[in-house]
């Protein structure tokens, strides 16, 4: 394996600054994420996730660059995803996860 290194020996050779600056960005990335960076990290084609939805790649486009849909549109695209969508709330002492929201699923299938 001449010229492969492993992550843990290149990680090594970085400076601290620039191992600091890599863990926070890793982080971040995380943490959030658009839909597109969502799907492009499951490996995903906006074709193979259209054929999935049952809509065209064009679609796929459009809802990946909203920054309003409704919540029913969201969660049908994380379920083609393979995720599940929790809505959460937080406040300063604590979160709570609203659960009105998982009950859209009984109801669209009626």
């Amino acid at each position: 394996m001449a010229g492969r290194r492993s992550f843990a020996e290149l990680r090594a050779r970085m400076s601290p600054e620039a191992q600091a600056e890599a863990e926070v960005e890793a982080r971040r990335l995380g943490e959030e994420m658009d839909l597109a960076e969502v799907r492009r990290a499951l490996k995903l084609s906006q074709e193979e996730l259209g054929q999935t939805l049952q809509i065209n790649q064009g679609s796929v486009a459009k809802i990946e660059k909203r920054t309003d849909m409704y919540v029913s549109t969201l969660r049908r695209f994380i379920e083609a995803m393979g995720g599940e969508l929790e809505i959460v709330a937080r406040f300063p002492d604590r979160a709570v996860k609203i659960r009105s929201f998982s009950d859209l699923r009984e109801s669209d299938r009626t």
